[in-house]
């Protein structure tokens, strides 16, 4: 059956009529990158939701086109009068801090405010995109897969971790659903407009701005005997393979699910700093300090995808290796100090 038979949303989308599609999280990160990845595709009928009172961030949203943008607070009372004429929700927004250890803390935005979102999609038969996270696996114990009953044996590290899983355990517990829904978890996402995540911004936004800096970059030694110094493996994902991948979704409708997001390959980290150093045109100059003494404990020394679900419902698309993926961040947008 083709797509176009399947679902209206992706007959509009061929015909390239205008649709209005929410995009949560949308001054973050993965959220502005989504959005600049829709305007690429020709799709300027944007409702962008967040906390736009945050300076740091306005970078993010400037220069996006989009129909309006609402402050996350005040995103359920528009909904009240416009849901009718939305196509699709993404939703990226979420507190991501990994280092904080309050659960309450993310109970209102990744848990809360996400029961909220899906409960509007599933009412009025909205498509649903949600972010996720590898986050949920903990030390990587039971292993990889994206299987969604798996959510209910996982025991992630830190709170955000639990706040995603929480998500993940709910939503298999709902009778009423999204026509289509897919959660994401994504694994170690980099790229361009990270810049204002301060200590969580990925390991490359550091090491270049460490080079710049002292020409040094530092690296966490390794707490366990069975991982070398800079052998820490992750599976590193760049953020135009992840905004791809959820556009592919959006419009292709596979069936729904829980899918991992990462590239299936993982990395070390003393290659991370390396390819960064090259893309830099500069030799290698590493540095091994001891990791902080508050997340020690709750470390993953390995992540990787296992992206077999993916393909088995037809994603073809190759994903960057770390060093294109790298080399594209640093001399694209991390040198030339632009956004996406």
């Amino acid at each position: 059956m083709t797509g176009t038979n399947r679902c209206p949303f992706l007959f509009t989308f061929a015909k390239n009529l205008k649709t209005m599609i929410v995009v949560t999280g949308a001054a973050g990160f993965i959220g502005s990158c989504m959005a600049a990845k829709l305007n690429e595709m020709g799709h300027d009928d944007l409702i962008l939701v967040d906390d736009f009172t945050k300076e740091a961030k306005r970078r993010n949203w400037e220069g996006k086109r989009y129909m309006d943008k609402i402050q996350r607070d005040d995103f359920f009372a528009w909904a009240e009068k416009n849901i009718s004429k939305v196509d699709c929700i993404i939703h990226l927004g979420a507190r991501t801090d990994t280092t904080e250890f309050d659960y309450s803390v993310f109970e209102t935005l990744n848990v809360y405010y996400t029961q909220r979102i899906w409960t509007l999609a599933a009412r009025y038969g909205i498509p649903l995109l949600y972010a996720s996270s590898a986050a949920t696996y903990g030390d990587g114990s039971l292993g990889y897969v994206d299987d969604e009953k798996l959510a209910y044996d996982l025991q992630p590290l830190n709170p955000y971790g639990r706040s995603k899983n929480e998500i993940d355990k709910w939503i298999q517990k709902q009778a009423v659903a999204p026509p289509y829904w897919y959660g994401f978890k994504f694994f170690n996402v980099y790229g361009p407009n990270e810049y204002h995540k301060g200590r969580m911004a990925s390991v490359i936004f550091h090491s270049f701005n460490q080079i710049k800096e002292t020409g040094i970059v530092r690296l966490f030694r390794s707490h366990r005997p069975d991982f070398a110094d800079g052998q820490q493996l992750r599976d590193f994902v760049y953020v135009k393979d992840v905004v791809r991948v959820l556009y592919w979704f959006m419009t292709h409708h596979p069936a729904n699910g829980i899918y991992n997001l990462g590239t299936g390959n993982a990395r070390s980290f003393l290659s991370l700093a390396e390819s960064t150093f090259k893309a830099m045109g500069l030799e290698p100059e590493i540095e091994f300090v001891d990791m902080p003494q508050d997340i020690r404990d709750k470390y993953q020394y390995f992540t990787e995808a296992t992206m077999r679900k993916m393909r088995s419902v037809n994603y073809k698309r190759g994903f960057y290796s770390l060093e294109n993926g790298v080399k594209s961040y640093v001399r694209g947008y991390l040198m030339k100090d632009k956004t996406y």
